[in-house]
């Protein structure tokens, strides 16, 4: 029995890309710039921008929360409410029909304009008032003490 001649091999054999052109072609993943994050710092770097930002690590200062000082506020309309109550437990002091409350035995730095008043409060140990929290107070004949700054 005769033997068969070898056939030509069918693939493409070419040079480089075999049979695919000059350009990278058909070669892995050389038409698309590379595989995965190929190319990110380089020829992707507009695209990997826009998409995704965090890539190039951290940016910016967190400060640190110990220092950060929320100051406690207050509206005057919540103090005038309870006004009767601070006197009967001490914390504030009643004359006549004026009420003096020291704000910072209560805790507060600041005060807010929210609310109606409608007893003469003196107030003292303010840190910090709002204008509309100050107009309220003296209309009704209050005086707020603010240290000097």
């Amino acid at each position: 029995m005769q033997k068969r001649p070898k056939k030509k091999s069918s693939k493409m054999r070419g040079r480089r890309a075999m049979g695919y052109g000059f350009s990278a072609g058909h070669r892995a993943s050389g038409q698309r710039g590379g595989k995965g994050r190929a190319g990110t710092k380089k020829h992707h770097y507009v695209k990997t921008i826009l998409e995704d930002p965090d890539y190039f690590g951290k940016h910016g200062f967190k400060r640190p929360q110990k220092i950060i000082e929320e100051p406690t506020a207050v509206n005057v309309g919540d103090l005038d409410a309870a006004a009767d109550r601070l006197a009967e437990r001490g914390l504030a002091v009643k004359s006549g029909k004026k009420y003096t409350i020291d704000i910072t035995k209560l805790g507060f730095d600041k005060i807010l304009g929210s609310g109606k008043v409608t007893k003469k409060l003196d107030l003292t140990g303010v840190k910090a008032i709002t204008d509309r929290a100050r107009e309220k107070i003296t209309e009704k004949g209050g005086t707020v003490d603010l240290p000097a700054e």
